[in-house]
């Protein structure tokens, strides 16, 4: 099996001349000669995919048992549904490797799926209302009736069509190297672990302020299928309609980021502390364990068997929806919240990334390598701790981009004041340039250049982004989203066909496709207390 992490790759790329703008960690790690330390971080990607059946339709067929056990499975696991599958890479240092792998994986599913094929598009197709969406299963063992009793509350509180949308979260762990040296050179009393949760949220912070960035190069959801409506018909009158089973803004960039997607108004006020590791542990830890009316109304435990995990504002962390989250690898049956507070933030985790329908796998090299040095950015930035004023000025300009983002003259809100959206795409590909510089090092093909370059023409004309070119396409070829995705994906279903997996790296996959099951089993078999009392005792964790 390809191996999990690489050797850090020595950076030897000098700077000079650096530009005004550069902040002052930049600065004073240009100065002391130690900018190479921001090569080599990790990178790891997980793509949600909805299984279709070959007549376009969500599949109803169980999450293929050759896979292995999505609950134990570390790389083929289900999201929300039995026919959304979600594709999981170890981290790399080279983000290629992370891209090959992910490619692999797809080789091996796709030996696996018979006649169905995986939806290359964020926004669901073939779906026949809340009920033709499978909730997925993880088995009899309390931790796997937890994760369906959660699903099973996410469909009473949203319904289950959202949960049937897909997306790309990418993942990113600051190279260790660095922190030793960032924490000296700034000496500010603090612990290094202090340092580096303080650190790696003031790149979440910079990331809410500029992350719109990713919506309006990136997102690839600009209309949607009529059908996803049946649940909500009274959504539709927001559209504008663009076939006789389409809808869609003129100006969209990702829908799926919209109030339609990944945006919960439920969630609207709730206030997270993002400005320190205490901060967010405890507002989020509040919401999990503070009861909400209408969520009572559904009911917990009725007749018999469990609505949701719980009444309260989230059921648990994973229902917060957020475009960038803090990360810590969790034991099993350990909170997540517990996890950060006891072993600090290890990655991030970006969210905010549409499917790339015209990439079999999702995503290419050059939007991973500009992610990657966007997060950079955002984590050498100065990085000022935010009000709740500035959090709904963050999630507004998010709002607007992926509702409108290539509309012409469109201003979002910096600092309080209008400014085009393109002045301010600007601004920050600028600054951006020179963390490309450095990540470039000696290679003369400069790939982190390269894809800032090929960003500020998205930027200086909107046609050219994702979401442009789908409608485009749309228009062109006369054909209703659903067709066109499913077209496009089972294009992709041929290609991996044709491209099988070697018998070396199958029988690795097969491994640990029958591994996951014995694993499993393991749990299933191990002596079970009262569901009751294993709920009580997680949210009891402290």
């Amino acid at each position: 099996m390809t191996r999990l992490y690489k050797d850090h790759r020595a950076c030897t790329h000098s700077m000079t001349n650096l530009n005004n703008a550069l902040s002052t960690r930049l600065d004073r790690l240009n100065a002391n000669g130690h900018q190479q330390l921001l090569c080599g971080g990790l990178k790891g990607i997980e793509k949600e995919s909805l299984r279709l059946s070959k007549d376009g339709f969500i599949a109803q067929t169980p999450h293929p048992k050759a896979l292995g056990a999505a609950l134990t499975h570390p790389y083929i696991t289900t999201d929300y549904s039995e026919a959304l599958i979600e594709l999981i890479t170890p981290p790399f240092a080279d983000v290629k490797d992370s891209l090959e792998y992910l490619h692999t994986i797809h080789q091996f599913v796709y030996q696996h799926l018979d006649n169905e094929i995986l939806l290359s598009a964020s926004m669901p197709c073939g779906i026949d209302g809340d009920e033709s969406i499978r909730i997925a299963e993880y088995g009899s063992s309390n931790i796997g009736r937890m994760k369906h009793v959660y699903r099973h509350g996410l469909w009473h509180r949203y319904g289950r069509t959202m949960q049937s949308i897909a997306g790309i979260h990418f993942n990113y762990s600051v190279p260790e190297a660095l922190w030793p040296v960032l924490h000296k050179e700034e000496n500010g009393g603090l612990t290094l672990e202090q340092f580096k949760a303080d650190a790696y949220f003031g790149l979440i912070r910079n990331f809410q302020r500029m992350g719109w960035l990713i919506l309006y190069l990136f997102g690839a959801s600009p209309a949607i299928c009529k059908n996803f409506f049946n649940s909500r018909p009274a959504l539709m009158a927001q559209f504008d309609e663009l076939d006789n089973g389409t809808l869609y803004h003129p100006y969209a960039t990702s829908l799926r980021m919209s109030d339609i997607g990944y945006k919960s108004k439920n969630q609207a006020n709730l206030k997270i502390d993002y400005n320190s590791i205490d901060g967010y542990v405890s507002s989020l830890s509040a919401a999990i364990s503070t009861p909400y009316a209408e969520y009572e109304k559904i009911g917990t435990l009725v007749d018999g068997e469990y609505r949701q995990l719980n009444s309260n504002i989230l059921q648990i962390e994973n229902e917060f929806y957020s475009t960038i989250r803090p990360k810590q690898i969790a034991e099993s049956g350990e909170k997540p919240t517990l996890a950060l507070k006891r072993r600090g933030v290890r990655y991030i985790e970006m969210r905010s990334l549409d499917l790339d329908l015209f990439n079999p796998i999702g995503i290419d090299e050059d939007k991973a390598r500009f992610i990657e040095a966007l997060l950079l950015t955002c984590l050498l930035q100065d990085s000022p701790k935010t009000s709740d004023q500035e959090q709904q000025i963050n999630n507004a300009n998010q709002l607007a981009v992926a509702n409108s983002g290539r509309k012409p003259g469109l201003e979002l809100n910096k600092n309080g004041r209008g400014i085009l959206l393109r002045d301010w795409a600007t601004e920050i590909l600028e600054s951006i340039r020179p963390v490309c510089a450095i990540l470039d090092r000696d290679n003369a093909e400069k790939p982190y250049s390269a894809t800032l370059e090929k960003q500020q023409l998205l930027v200086r004309n909107p046609d050219l982004t994702p979401s442009a070119r789908m409608l485009e396409q749309l228009k062109q070829l006369g054909q209703p989203f659903a067709r066109f995705a499913f077209n496009t994906s089972a294009g992709h279903g041929q290609y991996f066909k044709s491209n099988t997996l070697d018998s070396g790296k199958a029988q690795q996959f097969n491994e640990m496709a029958e591994l996951s099951h014995i694993k499993q089993q393991e749990i299933e078999n191990k002596e079970q207390i009262p569901f009751d009392d294993f709920l009580n005792q997680y949210f009891l964790q402290a």
